[in-house]
Parts: structure tokens; sequence; C-alpha cells
């Protein structure tokens, strides 16, 4: 199956206020956006990105509901070529302080704001502030590195192991370096989490909706929203800790 991370979606309370902290601290711009009736898509990236590269999804929906961040979800991961410089660039343009690179080696973090975490990686590839994983705590990480190889045919491309937790990243095999990965962190405490509803979904990329639902089917995955009942557009299933996952077209 070929299946491409398109992008990640989260929810803002103030669209405004996040359409301005993205394009002005990560030089973001708009690359598309969907109006309906009570809810606004924005899709966002750099103006660079790579043709295999995720785009952020920033829904706001009008009737000016607040949202609880939960802890399923982690963080978005984004590059640039130097941790330090770009964590303190984004100090001087008054990004709150929340993770220094110091404290971090390798990494740091900061928050949006609605408080959705963004880690800051340095790679030597991508364009800069290109969305490089979108993190995920997972109860039972057998079952999701199995999850992501069946349902979408991945493959297992990193891992760090900690004393008390260990990260696993997955991407499409044969994927650009430049294409966002899962990473999936499971804690060895045994804990389970809440998902909220601040971060919405991951989508994935198909070259077509009806096949890539039925090779899902098959691979039983969970039937949560079929083609039909989202007007042929896109789908939606759930991996097993119940992540939504949305099936789109280019």
């Amino acid at each position: 199956m070929d299946a491409t991370l398109d992008h990640v979606m989260m929810r803002v309370e103030d669209l405004d206020e996040s359409l301005d902290w993205y394009t002005t601290h990560l030089d973001y711009e708009e690359k598309g956006r969907w109006e309906a009736d009570t809810f606004t898509n924005v899709f966002l990236g750099p103006e660079d990105v790579h043709d295999d590269g995720a785009l952020l999804e920033l829904t706001y929906n009008h009737d000016g509901r607040s949202y609880t961040m939960g802890d399923g979800w982690g963080h978005i991961a984004v590059r640039v070529e130097d941790v330090h410089d770009a964590y303190y660039e984004l100090m001087d343009e008054g990004v709150e302080d929340y993770r220094r690179p110091e404290d971090n080696p390798g990494y740091a973090f900061v928050k949006d704001p609605d408080g959705h975490e963004i880690e800051i990686v340095e790679r030597d590839h991508g364009a800069r502030w290109s969305i490089d994983h979108t993190m995920v705590r997972v109860e039972d990480a057998d079952e999701h590195l199995g999850w992501w190889t069946r349902k979408f045919e991945y493959e297992h491309t990193g891992r760090w192991e900690a004393d008390s937790f260990a990260n696993y990243f997955v991407k499409p095999e044969g994927a650009a370096e430049e294409a966002m990965a899962v990473e999936l962190t499971y804690n060895y405490d045994g804990r389970s989490y809440e998902l909220g509803d601040a971060w919405g979904h991951l989508a994935v990329r198909v070259d077509d909706l009806d096949d890539g639902w039925d090779q899902l089917m098959t691979r039983e995955a969970e039937d949560y929203r079929d083609p039909e009942s989202c007007d042929n557009n896109y789908a939606f299933t759930k991996d097993p800790d119940g992540h939504e996952i949305e099936v789109v077209t280019s």
C-alpha cells in the first residue's frame, strides 16, 4: 500500500492567533483552506516543503468550544539545522520558554498558543521547520508496531531505548527522508492515556480511496468512518489505542 503521511490535525481555539503564531515563528504559509458552515480547516507548511512532506492542519470550530489536551498525543517535531540557534531565535521573538536545549541535549520544546507541544530536532534534510515526526503514546508497543506494519505496510525505521521508556519510529517502506514519521512512545510503567480532543488525527495519503479502504478492511482495521459515510472524499480508522487515522487521496 502506498500510504505516505499527509498531515497531522490539531484543534485551535483562536484561528487568527494560531495562524499568526505559525506563520511568524515557523515561517509557515497557507497551503489550503476549507470553509464549512460550522468549522474552518487551514493547511500550513514551509514554502519549500517536499512533495512527500507532511502539512499541519488547524481545525477551528465556530462555536467557541475549548479543548482538553489529554496525554495520548505527544507532539509534532520540526526540523532545523541547529537546535540551540533555532530555540533562542524563537525566544527572541517572544515564544514561551518551555524546555531548553541545555536541558535536553539534541532537542528542545516550545508550545503553541493552545499548548500543543512542538519539539525542535536537528536534521540535515528537509525544509527548515518542516514536520519530522508526530509522537503518540501507546499502551502496547508490540501491538502498535504490528498494527502499522500490517495495516499500512510501514517499516520500523528507528528506536531509542531508555531506562523507563522506548521510542519507535515507523514510516512507509522507501519513503523519502523528508516524509513525516510516526513516533510511538511506550512507557514501561503500564500507564494508560486519555486522548483528549485538542489533537485530531494523522492522515495517510493513498492512490485510490476505495482500494486503500478495502485493503484496510481485509487487514482487519477498525471500520470507523467508511468512504461512503464521508461522501467518498476520505475515510477514518483507529489504531489500537483510539488515535484516529484519516485516509485521504492526493
